[in-house]
């Protein structure tokens, strides 16, 4: 991003490298005697002033002179624009003759000199013939004249010959491009950052500047305008933002537009303004009271000065950007505002127009008739509340401060109320809607009906809920329940189906599943199926989906699998049924239902319904449920074997849940990353990878959440892939305060349990690796599911292989990797290929060993997993006749070899123990083994053995 020192305006110059790069190329050769012609074209706004004032500071820093002028609207005189020019190189004392005698040959009086003419599209016609005259010039006077103006309104002759010259090389074009998200965050810097932005960290900031970038369409002079007025993206583009005052000091070169309009030209903009675009010249007839002939020569003015251009082909119009409008609109003065939204109102309603366009008028009108105003408002916000909660917010808030006090049933306060709160929790204004929440529920009992209590309560836990207080919000719903009638009606009333709702999330999303599962289950059963429950009387078909949803959550978590399977499938049929928009509006059921997906092992469904949809707001109401949905595509994404996007997604997730301050979410979002990168990246950035699982660990609060379950197999699981078996071990039993599992939940228990066993086998205790495996067995066959199923199978082909059994082992390889393969696992799949290899080796021979690791290699090499590739490398090595023959103890592991060198040394079996700090039946089980290895039958033998080969 180029950045240039502040020009006269004070104003940087970002994003614009090429542009620079051609006007320093201009001042080189002009240093060299040669002058050119430069034009600078574009939409109004886009940066050409800028870059005629930044050519006037470089062109002084190489001491060449400069001078400026401006053609202006209106002005009759003939050849304005040099003549200004000139007057300027007179002041500086390079001109001394009089214009009259020099003024048409700009040489005389410019030679060496940089001459800046902007807005030449508004030059009188001598000025623009002159210009003509000089950019067809055969030869370039020794001068560099730079032209900028806008092509639309520039004359027809002038806008040839510019093009004639471009297409012949004599004229060098610079037609700035719109701005990017990252140059509009540049020009945030150097302003101050707008209130409510959400601009805390660099990634809000980022958000944010994208958002802005696409409101103004990269145009620098719109950016400043929106920045000035406080901007705020879920009000645009009905407002231009909450400053008003800040918005007309920054656009005072476009209010100099409308100032040089007609006086029927200027009140045609401000009645457009009124209207709102895209507009009609009937309705604007109507409103400024000109009538339709005057109106229709003030819009054609409007045209040519390009603030008003067609919006559609049904014969609409529009300013040329929505903040053009906004400035007109506060431009044309209270009075006018008022009289011309009163008669938008009057002639919208006669009709029949949408109700969303009539409280667009009466939003101004609450001065004049408060409670017509009121009424339209709140119509508008219930029209409005799905799609655009931030205006609905605030029209509510303007009806409620219209209502009179002390009559709350009779004017229906308490609904107003809490509808703006539904609508500030949507906008993402979460503190506000805490607060007004808790100011309901405050209220006295008799004030609010049971209904409004019920949606009261619900709308409460729904606020401390999305600002990520479980705490508060679990309590608040587990003290509302007593409010819910016993036992539920039938069909369920919305209301009670909302609050139920909130209790669910709340205690899904904090872990504690169990203390939800039977007001839902209750609550599935409940809401009728029949045809005539209207959304008005009972439970909408979106709640009961996430109900259901909901239900299905807590089932899989109890680990009731066959009912888990068959309520989770049905789910999945309802939210594939629902559209887009509707989904959307809905993330929580996509996030439950995709997190169902991923302890069931479905893991392409549960990436499709984890990504449905998702946004890249990390701003918004919905980040709480915007982290789950990132921290389980993560996951989904590693097994599935896709590491980049997983990485992605962890990262994503790592950042977002460290801006909300959620520190179990942000060391689960490591973990992930953690073995991620081990898998992706191999053994070379194993030390970075612990580095991460270290920082995640230290980053775990204590206590026992699913989050920090889940962070704790994972940091386990990335430090035995690193190599370091003692230090899992550690990971996961220390994390508990004993020698159990933490208390994860019972569709990882067998993956844990497995991984557990093996490095516990690596750390040479055979006896509690056989009592592992064979709880994760039991585990796994209760669950049902073929990839824990896998993970066990895993486990104790390792316990076959140490103790010679390789058949045995191969098998239970085989089997392991065929259901990692169906569940769509590659990476896990090659990696149970490689770690086969050595008892395929033993049990069937080299060849078929061999074909195993070519096989594992395929697939490591498609998906990027540099350490499966790296453990084929090695397992190549070991299993490579002359490394087998070079050394017998080779075939030993390192434990094997301990055990070896005490006992060769004379050590009983009882002192090996001792020293090694395993049980004597351990170390007699790795004698056993070693013996099989080495096919010898005696600790004499043995020793005989390592004599010879020693």
């Amino acid at each position: 991003m180029a950045v240039v020192p502040m020009s006269a305006a004070g104003e940087r110059l970002v994003g614009r490298e090429t542009e620079l790069s051609l006007l320093t190329r201009t001042l080189e050769a002009l240093t060299r005697g040669r002058g050119s012609v430069v034009e600078i074209s574009g939409e109004p706004g886009i940066g050409k002033t800028c870059l005629t004032r930044t050519l006037v500071d470089l062109a002084a820093q190489r001491g060449i002179p400069a001078v400026r002028a401006h053609a202006l609207r209106g002005d009759t005189a003939s050849l304005q624009v040099f003549r200004d020019a000139w007057e300027s190189r007179r002041a500086a004392g390079g001109a001394r003759q009089p214009f009259e005698k020099v003024g048409d040959r700009p040489a005389d009086w410019a030679a060496g000199c940089v001459v800046v003419l902007d807005d030449v599209h508004l030059c009188d016609p001598a000025s623009t013939a002159l210009l003509v005259r000089l950019v067809r010039s055969v030869v370039p006077a020794p001068f560099l004249l730079t032209l900028a103006h806008r092509p639309a309104q520039t004359a027809p002759e002038l806008r040839e010959a510019l093009d004639d010259g471009a297409r012949a090389g004599t004229v060098t074009r610079i037609e700035p491009s719109p701005l990017d998200p990252d140059a509009v965050a540049a020009l945030l810097a150097d302003r101050s950052a707008p209130r409510d932005s959400g601009a805390r960290t660099p990634a809000a900031l980022q958000e944010f500047a994208i958002r802005l970038c696409a409101a103004a369409e990269g145009n620098p002079r719109y950016v400043r305008l929106l920045v000035a007025a406080d901007w705020q993206p879920g009000h645009w583009p009905d407002r231009p933002g909450t400053d008003t005052a800040g918005l007309l000091r920054e656009a005072k070169p476009l209010i100099a537009e409308f100032d040089a309009l007609s006086p029927q030209a200027a009140t045609t903009a401000s009645a457009a303004a009124v209207t709102g675009s895209p507009f009609r010249p009937e309705d604007i007839a109507h409103i400024s009271g000109l009538g339709m002939d005057s109106t229709l020569d003030a819009l054609a003015e409007l045209e040519r000065t390009d603030l008003v251009r067609a919006a559609d082909w049904k014969g609409g119009l529009a300013f040329r950007h929505p903040v053009v409008g906004h400035v007109a609109h506060e431009r044309a003065g209270l009075s006018f505002r008022l009289r011309g939204h009163r008669r938008a109102l009057e002639l919208i309603t006669g009709r029949g127009g949408r109700v969303r366009e009539r409280a667009r008028h009466a939003e101004y009108l609450l001065g004049t008739d408060a409670a017509l105003a009121a009424r339209t408002l709140a119509d508008g916000a219930a029209e409005i509340a799905a799609q655009e909660p931030a205006t609905a917010a605030h029209w509510l808030r303007l009806a409620l401060e219209s209502l009179p006090d002390g009559r709350a049933d009779s004017t229906g306060r308490n609904e107003l109320e809490l509808a703006r709160c539904r609508a500030l929790i949507a906008a993402g204004q979460l503190d506000e809607a805490r607060t007004r929440a808790h100011e309901l529920l405050g209220r006295r009992p008799a004030a609010l009906s049971e209904r409004q209590l019920l949606q009261a309560h619900a709308v409460c836990v729904g606020a401390e809920r999305q600002l990520g207080r479980y705490a508060e919000a679990a309590a608040i719903a587990d003290a509302a329940l007593g409010l819910l009638p016993r036992p539920l009606p039938d069909p369920l009333p919305a209301e009670v189906a909302e609050l139920i709702i909130e209790h669910g999330l709340v205690h899904v999303l904090r872990g504690t599943h169990d203390q939800a599962r039977a007001l839902l289950r209750e609550a599935v059963r409940t809401p009728s199926e029949a045809d005539g429950t209207s959304e008005a009387d009972g439970t909408s078909e979106a709640d009961r989906t996430v109900l259901r949803v909901l239900d299905a959550l807590c089932v899989t978590h109890a680990g009731d699998l066959d009912e888990a399977i068959e309520n989770v499938t049905h789910c999945a049929r309802l939210v594939d049924a629902l559209p887009d928009p509707l989904a959307g509006r809905t993330p929580e059921t996509l996030a439950l239902l995709g997190s169902a997906e991923l302890y069931l092992e479905r893991f392409t469904d549960a990436a499709r319904h984890l990504g449905r949809g998702l946004t890249a707001d990390h701003s918004g109401p919905q980040r709480p449920i915007l982290l789950h949905r990132l921290l389980g595509l993560a996951m989904a994404e590693q097994w599935t074997g896709h590491l980049d996007a997983s990485q992605r997604y962890a990262r994503e997730a790592e950042n977002l849940a460290r801006s909300m301050g959620v520190r179990p979410a942000v060391a689960l979002a490591q973990a992930i990353r953690a073995t991620t990168l081990v898998w992706a990246r191999g053994g070379e950035y194993a030390d970075e990878a612990v580095a991460l699982v270290e920082e995640a660990t230290g980053a775990t609060p204590p206590g026992h959440s699913w989050w920090t379950a889940s962070a704790t197999g994972l940091l386990a699981q990335a430090r035995f892939l690193a190599g370091d078996a003692a230090g899992c071990r550690r990971t996961l039993l220390d994390s508990a305060g004993s020698r159990r599992l933490p208390q994860v939940r019972p569709f990882s228990r067998p993956f844990l349990l497995a991984l557990l066993a093996t490095a516990t086998l690596e750390c040479g205790d055979r006896e509690e690796a056989e009592r592992l495996v064979a709880t994760a067995e039991a585990e796994a066959r209760r669950l049902g599911l073929p990839v824990q199923d896998a993970h066990a199978r895993c486990a104790r082909a390792q316990l076959h292989m140490s103790d010679g059994e390789h058949d045995a082992a191969a098998k239970l390889f085989a089997l392991a990797a065929e259901a990692f393969q169906a569940a769509g696992m590659p990476v896990q799949y090659a990696w149970t290929l490689v770690t086969s290899a050595p008892a395929v080796h033993e049990a069937h021979g080299p060849a078929e060993a061999l074909g195993r690791l070519d096989a594992a290699e395929a697939i490591a090499r498609s998906r990027t997993a540099l350490l499966v590739r790296e453990r084929v490398t090695r397992m190549r090595a070991e299993l490579s006749e002359d490394a087998r023959g070079a050394h017998p103890l080779g075939r030993l592991s390192d434990r094997e070899r301990e055990i070896v060198d005490l006992a060769t040394a004379g050590l009983r079996t009882r002192e090996i123990a001792e020293r090694l700090f395993l049980s004597p039946r351990t170390v007699e089980t790795h004698l056993s083994r070693i013996y099989r290895k080495l096919d010898v039958s005696s600790r004499l033998a043995l020793s005989d053995l390592v004599r010879r080969t020693g």
